[in-house]
């Protein structure tokens, strides 16, 4: 379970495919990893993934297929990539509550710079806007962010400099492609509803 705040933005060193899977070299950046042992959870660009190694002063991952062919940008050498460890139920939920399973890639359509802050917008799956409301919670790339706007399939996030500064993000531009996931109290909401009316997944 992860917050969807940043603590460090690392890259992808290097990249081996494996059987049906690549094991991947993410150099941490400024992510302590002191706390970090073996089969911990970190958050890479939004996606769950487990720790098996420390090599070369990277952490090493295994990614499954299934994990590649719902994500986008997990084996690329060299792409930046949003870190976060799991979240400690001790400490403070400054985001909101994120599992790190990707349920989809949208398309940034708009990266617009208005003074000193930014208006993303993201064209999403049509099956994820279900649990999508204005000033709820959506996960980009990792990074908890409140929805301003939803218009027809796309929607409107405003980026303060604080998350420009300390997130991928200041490398965006239109037709960048994004990991995405949705609200976890919406799905179970939504999921309930159809239960009561009937409707099967």
């Amino acid at each position: 379970m992860f917050t969807g705040i940043i603590e460090a933005v690392g890259s992808i060193r290097h990249v081996h495919p494996e059987k049906d899977a690549v094991r991947i070299h993410i150099d941490p950046g400024k992510l302590d990893l002191a706390d970090v042992t073996i089969g911990d959870s970190i958050a890479v660009n939004g996606a769950c993934l487990t720790v098996t190694a420390f090599e070369e002063e990277c952490f090493t991952v295994d990614v499954s297929g299934e994990t590649l062919s719902c994500t986008h940008g997990l084996d690329i050498p060299g792409n930046l990539v949003n870190l976060e460890k799991a979240l400690r139920f001790s400490g403070r939920l400054d985001g909101h509550l994120v599992s790190g399973h990707v349920e989809g890639i949208g398309e940034v359509m708009e990266f617009t710079q208005i003074g000193d802050r930014c208006l993303l917008a993201i064209e999403l799956p049509l099956q994820l806007l279900k649990y999508i409301i204005p000033k709820g919670s959506i996960t980009v790339d990792g990074v908890s962010l409140t929805v301003n706007q939803i218009d027809a399939e796309r929607v409107e996030i405003n980026l303060i400099p604080h998350t420009l500064a300390n997130t991928t993000f200041r490398q965006f531009e239109p037709g960048k492609k994004v990991n995405l996931e949705t609200d976890m109290i919406a799905k179970y909401v939504a999921r309930l509803l159809d239960q009561a009316q009937g409707i099967q997944p």
